[in-house]
């Protein structure tokens, strides 16, 4: 095939990997003339960063042919679509030619599995390894690791790749063995603890050293071994098999406490061609990955337990409201908080009310009462955060006992128009 024949095959059977932001890496960059490339630690796959900047990466297999027989998966070896594979240098190549095009920032990739894990993953460090030594590329390299590779290739990986992920592909074990049997949760997770240990050593390397007496007051920094600076991630399909959200957030609670993860991503599943009879026939609402993300970060930067978000009852989150909302509606005796008074953590748990935003009130409420007009100028919105709150000019008196309370907060779907301000 074609080089632009490869690229157009592999580049589509890329786009169900979720997991390729390309924030959280150490700041690089070639001003000092060597070198190509850089990056500046923030930043997220075919977006816009809060400065404007559109930060993009070439998102590739390097092969679709696999081995495995994965049943929720377009690639599987008993699939039939077009098959590619691209040699090490030609990724390599592309990557060059479309960063001085000035396409891209980085490159995301993965790989189906050929001959073996180990050959796979040799064939990955290398496009890496090549990058960074022979073309001086410091640009952000994100390379998804094959679990059952051996250690000594993992750990090459993180020499040179800004961020490694594996995927845990399903919630529970028990999915992974019905969709995909010759995969191995336990060893899936063994990688994921290994490559946590090795991060954490790298970290530890870069830690300043205690002064020796006598010494300069200022501890002496050593230069730490590179390894995986922006730490490593998964992802987890939603909707292929019978778990439910409350099982699925556990997990995610698992994987961040255990493994110290950057971050899991969710990825809804798509119906894929000649399917088994044992996925489902219709891919899951998109409304609920995207409220996944959402509980999710309730998790790591709002305080909340995994158990606490979704409903015993049902096992699923709202689709109608978001889950800060949800949780906030089923325990109205814990409001109306006072925005004067209350503690950062019950702040936190108020509908509207952002972690900067919480941050900002903190250091407001130090030199003044803060009325309703100081959280218009906080831009918080007034209709979603008053009925649960208290100022120093307003009660929301019954509202909280108002039955419509919920559809009253719930956003109406409206299709914004190209000239909306």
């Amino acid at each position: 095939m074609e080089l632009l024949d490869k690229l157009a095959v592999l580049a589509d059977a890329a786009k169900y990997d979720a997991s390729c932001a390309s924030s959280g890496s150490v700041k690089r960059d070639s001003s000092d003339g060597q070198g190509l490339g850089s990056t500046d630690g923030m930043g997220i796959c075919h977006s816009f960063t809060p400065d404007g900047r559109c930060v993009s990466l070439l998102k590739l297999l390097l092969t679709n042919h696999c081995q495995y027989d994965c049943l929720y998966c377009v690639n599987r070896v008993s699939s039939n679509v077009p098959r590619a594979r691209f040699r090490p240098d030609e990724v390599v190549q592309l990557t060059l030619d479309f960063y001085r095009r000035n396409l891209i920032e980085g490159l995301f990739l993965s790989s189906g599995i050929i001959r073996s894990p180990d050959y796979t993953m040799e064939q990955l460090v290398e496009v890496a390894r090549s990058l960074r030594e022979d073309h001086a590329f410091r640009g952000y390299i994100h390379l998804k690791t094959i679990p059952d590779a051996a250690p000594e290739l993992l750990a090459r990986a993180g020499r040179h790749a800004d961020r490694l992920s594996i995927n845990l592909e399903l919630p529970t074990p028990a999915g992974l063995q019905a969709l995909a049997p010759e995969k191995d949760a336990t060893g899936i997770r063994r990688s994921m603890a290994r490559m946590h240990l090795l991060i954490e050593d790298a970290k530890q390397a870069a830690a300043p050293l205690a002064p020796r007496a006598g010494a300069s007051l200022k501890p002496a920094r050593v230069a730490p071994p590179r390894f995986a600076p922006a730490g490593q991630s998964t992802q987890m399909i939603v909707g292929a098999d019978a778990a439910d959200d409350r099982t699925i957030l556990a997990t995610s609670h698992t994987m961040y406490a255990s493994y110290g993860l950057k971050r899991v991503y969710y990825s809804a599943f798509s119906p894929i061609p000649d399917a088994s009879k044992q996925l489902p026939l219709q891919a899951p609402p998109l409304v609920r990955e995207h409220r996944l993300y959402q509980a999710d970060w309730l998790m790591r930067f709002y305080g909340f337990d995994a158990d606490e978000i979704v409903p015993a009852s049902s096992g699923l989150l709202a689709l109608e409201v978001d889950p800060k909302l949800a949780w906030a509606l089923a325990h109205r005796e814990r409001f109306p908080v006072d925005i004067n008074r209350a503690p950062r953590e019950l702040l936190l748990r108020v509908p509207g009310l952002g972690v900067q935003t919480v941050e900002r009130i903190l250091q407001s409420r130090r030199v003044r009462r803060l009325r309703n007009e100081d959280l218009k100028r906080l831009r918080v919105s007034l209709k979603k955060v008053l009925p649960f709150v208290v100022t120093a000019d307003h009660t929301p008196r019954r509202q909280l006992d108002d039955p419509a309370l919920a559809h009253r907060l719930a956003p109406v779907p409206a299709q914004p128009s190209l000239f909306d301000a």
